[in-house]
């Protein structure tokens, strides 16, 4: 049985948190792979863990584990914590929110299911999927990020901060994560970049962007942070 681990890092994501399972649970795997759900509550302020216990409880067929932070770490460490507790075959990233559609694991994982990938990314900027039009500072701020990124990695990304990140469960697991926050992409995108003969991959995903009175969480001051974990891991290649 060939399993997929989803890993959720939930904040404040109460009002949210059981549309995107009911998502989740709603996908159809290709090659009957098996879904291994593993939410990360980072000490939320609102009703996330009710809303999960909840939902868990309300669907016993689903292989759901639940960790809680007792203290807020940030983004990657809930994401280092969830990684640690996968065990399926390949391992990837859902954010809690909406603004990412679970119908589009089949499509990451085509190449690697066919034995062309290692690393799989979901790119917001190629492909014909949807888009919402929200921020046009995020998107050049995002793009910028990308290219100074492939600056110190040598790869040709378009859309190094995205979500949807799909690797082989044991690589992920095999690299020592540091950044606790949102330096968590340019960190891996570095670390993986200096692996040798490591197969990386992007397919075109659909965008369903939040507003920030939706709830949506990054900020300029993660942007400078992002710039500083490009240059940690890419120019100065701290491990």
């Amino acid at each position: 049985m060939t399993v997929l681990s989803i890993i959720i890092p939930a904040y404040n994501e109460g009002n949210t948190i059981h549309l995107i399972l009911d998502k989740v649970k709603a996908v159809k795997m290709v090659n009957a792979i098996e879904k291994e759900i593993i939410i990360v509550n980072d000490c939320s302020k609102d009703h996330t863990e009710e809303a999960i216990m909840n939902y868990k409880s309300a669907n016993p067929d689903l292989n759901i584990q639940y960790v809680k932070h007792e203290k807020n770490a940030g983004k990657g460490a809930a994401l280092h914590t969830g990684i640690a507790k996968a065990t399926g075959d390949y391992l990837i990233i859902q954010d809690a929110d909406l603004e990412y559609d679970p119908e589009e694991y089949n499509i990451l994982l085509k190449p690697m299911v066919n034995g062309f990938a290692d690393v799989v990314y979901g790119s917001r900027f190629i492909g014909g999927k949807p888009h919402r039009i929200l921020f046009f500072w995020h998107s050049i701020g995002n793009r910028f990020l990308t290219k100074v990124s492939n600056m110190f990695t040598n790869l040709n990304l378009t859309d190094m901060e995205t979500c949807y990140k799909l690797f082989k469960r044991e690589f992920i697991q095999s690299i020592k994560l540091r950044e606790h926050r949102f330096g968590f992409e340019p960190e891996i995108t570095a670390k993986i970049s200096r692996v040798k003969e490591l197969r990386i991959y992007e397919v075109g995903i659909s965008y369903y962007g939040r507003t920030y009175a939706e709830g949506k969480k990054i900020s300029w001051k993660d942007g400078f942070r992002a710039i500083y974990c490009i240059l940690k891991y890419g120019l100065f290649r701290s491990k």
